[in-house]
């Protein structure tokens, strides 16, 4: 009998997905014995995060940012989930405004509305960019339904927004919609792995993580070499409305494969270097607190993340 594992997605099926799919298509799981059930976010319409599944026993895996695991080991119940991989091996995300907007800096978001996505430190993180370009990081920010933060840009009701590069980017990009892009690196913020593969510590002795993460590796091996072979086989295999746009699929499929392996080659490895300069940032501007608002002054990263469950 297979063994199951139970993976809680961040979002609809999309490109950051698409390792997890070609190793069902491919049938990489079904050689290790493991069958993979998705778990859709629209399930619950958003209402639990993947973190928050794995959390409560609903889910084996999440797909979460870095920041969920040390969310929830701070938070006043806390819970210790740990990431076992990253999806991504640098950060493809940036704080976009659209280029009419004549916003072409970090500093000149001061006044403006940035839409949320109401994450433990994002709004915290904006403003932050925002003083490190010299502004006073005084922005108002909004929270939109979770779907529809995109179009809050688009429409101009907000003047900013995180999103994805491979995605909302490329897709920018085929509307012929400009864009100005901050990312964090550029202003020395070290910002940390998103999304990483989170699960329970009480989950890790189990055989079935270390063959789950080993089919998931071949899956985005093959799409870093094969992506507009992958972008065809996510749409078929995930057979879902949001990826309707063939052009926008492959086009997004052809710019995350760059984003998948690190420069040894590997799929998943998670340096200690980037962990440890994120949570030191998040310390140093007191955005780290605990439950009752005190800063946290020490946190140990090597509890946050581990390498051990991959192979390659």
């Amino acid at each position: 009998m297979a063994k199951r594992i139970r993976l809680a997605l961040d979002w609809t099926p999309n490109t950051i997905h698409t390792g997890f799919y070609v190793a069902v298509h491919k049938g990489y799981y079904d050689d290790l014995g493991l069958e993979v059930d998705f778990i859709s976010p629209e399930t619950d319409n958003y209402g639990l995060s993947p973190a928050k599944k794995v959390a409560k026993g609903l889910a084996d895996v999440a797909i979460a940012p870095s920041e969920s695991t040390i969310s929830f080991q701070t938070k006043e119940n806390s819970v210790p989930l740990i990431a076992i991989a990253t999806i991504l091996a640098k950060d493809a995300s940036g704080i976009a405004t659209l280029r009419k907007s004549g916003i072409e800096h970090p500093a000149q978001l001061d006044g403006k509305v940035y839409a949320s996505y109401k994450a433990r430190f994002e709004d915290q993180i904006i403003r932050q960019l925002i003083k490190n370009d010299g502004g006073q990081g005084d922005i108002r920010t909004i929270y939109p339904e979770r779907l529809g933060i995109w179009n809050t840009l688009l429409n101009q009701k907000a003047d900013a927004t995180w999103i994805f590069l491979p995605w909302e980017g490329v897709e920018a990009r085929l509307k012929e919609v400009p864009l100005n892009i901050f990312q964090l690196g550029d202003y020395n913020i070290p910002y940390g792995y998103s999304p990483v593969l989170l699960t329970h510590p009480s989950l890790l002795a189990k055989k079935r993580l270390r063959k789950f993460l080993k089919a998931t590796a071949k899956g985005y091996h093959f799409a870093k070499n094969n992506p507009l072979e992958a972008a065809d086989i996510l749409i078929k295999t995930a057979q879902h409305s949001s990826l309707h746009d063939q052009a926008l699929v492959a086009q997004s499929q052809v710019f995350i494969a760059q984003y998948y392996l690190d420069d040894k080659g590997n799929w998943g490895i998670m340096q200690n270097k980037v962990w440890v300069e994120f949570v030191d940032w998040l310390i140093q501007n007191n955005i780290l607190r605990n439950c009752n608002g005190e800063p946290i002054e020490k946190l140990d990263v090597y509890e946050l993340f581990t390498n051990d469950l991959l192979e390659n």
